[in-house]
């Protein structure tokens, strides 16, 4: 048998996620190599993620060159990481095999969440991160940052942002796990479905490397990430819609978390909905339904928006009057000299005429009187708000 060549990207993760296939694969004695590939992502890498999805018109922008090459032939099976598959593939291709999973968390670089001082910047490259940075932490200055792993941590320490937020099991992959200076809960932090997750895609008609993949398919890995898929297809969205989907087993149920922020943080629509192990479809279904119930379409693109589903009145959760915590006040930096504002400009002009007019014997015009009502209170939404999340530092150890 000629030995099975394996598509992948070049980053650093992808090239470790390859080559552990490849060592599963030596380990029941098949031989493989590994074929790197540059895709629409890696080409365009400085583009948001987000931008670049919308600009390029191309769903999968780290897999559609990869999927091309395995459709035609020139691959035989192609290791990418679970979360950048669209919910939607060619139906010419399938999922062979999904290992076991990694750790599904989101950590923090550069210290725990709670510590950074007011203002301080937090790079991501991800919508649904900053969506929950913002609820988490709204004083934060949430950037936008591109680029592999070391890349992001190289911009890091060059001093242009305080903190970043990454998928914890890329860290513990290439062995970075003296960077995480916080793990985050699901709780917290809802991870994007499919996170921590590496998927073997193969040509739907090939079932002899199916057979030759099983011994690397982890069967409860894949009846989580199955719901969580369906419930991102079920909501048609992909990484422009800030979406958190997180399943797991638990005895005999599987239990799906899903959190859908505004992208300013200040609203979240959060449901957990429990189903059996066996249907893990209809559960990503039926919370993707409920999302749906409370309104959450509103954070979906025009396109996806037009769904013939059906939405009821938005009940959400409103943004935290203060930040969770008290923060660090950061220094202000000092403020250079600036031409008068308009603002200013006014202000001076009515104060030349009233001296003006007190020359000629005038009286001044008086101020307009304060007004002495009091603000009424916003009314109380009548929906029940989503619980306001803690923050806790967690044990930083996770599966590689």
């Amino acid at each position: 048998m000629k030995p099975i060549v394996i598509g992948t990207r070049g980053s650093q993760l992808a090239m470790w996620q390859a080559q552990w296939v490849a060592d599963q694969l030596e380990a029941v004695g098949v031989a493989s190599r590994i074929k790197v590939i540059k895709t629409t992502g890696d080409k365009l890498g400085t583009r948001a993620l987000a931008k670049l999805v919308t600009s390029t018109g191309v769903k999968g922008v780290f897999t559609k060159e990869i999927d091309e090459a395995l459709i035609k032939g020139s691959i035989d099976i192609a290791v990418h990481s679970l979360k950048d598959l669209p919910a939607e593939t060619d139906p010419r291709l399938d999922l062979g095999a999904i290992p076991e999973r990694g750790d599904a968390r989101d950590a923090v670089v550069g210290a725990e969440l709670k510590e950074f001082p007011e203002g301080a910047r937090i790079g991501t490259g991800s919508l649904r991160r900053a969506s929950q940075i913002r609820r988490l932490r709204p004083d934060l200055k949430v950037e936008e940052i591109r680029g592999n792993v070391d890349t992001r941590l190289k911009k890091l320490d060059e001093g242009r942002y305080e903190g970043l937020v990454l998928a914890a099991a890329g860290l513990q992959r290439l062995g970075l796990e003296g960077r995480i200076a916080q793990i985050l809960e699901p709780n917290v932090m809802c991870p994007a479905v499919g996170q921590g997750a590496i998927a073997i895609q193969i040509r739907a008609k090939d079932t002899a490397l199916r057979e030759i993949l099983k011994p690397l398919h982890h069967e409860e890995t894949a009846c989580a990430v199955i719901a969580e898929r369906t419930l991102l297809a079920s909501i048609g969205g992909g990484c422009q819609l800030p979406l958190g989907g997180y399943a797991a087993i638990q005895g005999d149920r599987l239990r799906l978390s899903a959190m859908i922020v505004s992208e300013d943080g200040r609203r979240a629509f959060v449901r957990v909905v429990e189903g059996s192990p066996t249907n893990p479809t209809a559960l990503g279904r039926e919370t993707a339904e409920k999302l749906l119930s409370l309104g959450a379409g509103e954070f979906m693109k025009p396109a996806a928006a037009t769904s013939k589903k059906t939405t009821k009145a938005i009940r959400s959760a409103p943004a935290p009057a203060s930040p969770p915590y008290k923060a660090a006040k950061m220094k202000p930096s000092p403020k250079p000299a600036a031409s008068k504002s308009p603002k200013q400009t006014a202000a001076k002009k009515s104060t030349a005429k009233k001296t003006a007019a007190k020359k000629a014997g005038a009286k001044p015009t008086p101020p307009a009187a304060k007004s002495t009502a009091k603000t009424k209170p916003a009314a109380k939404a009548s929906a029940k708000a989503a619980p306001k999340p803690t923050l806790k530092t967690a044990a930083k150890k996770g599966r590689a």
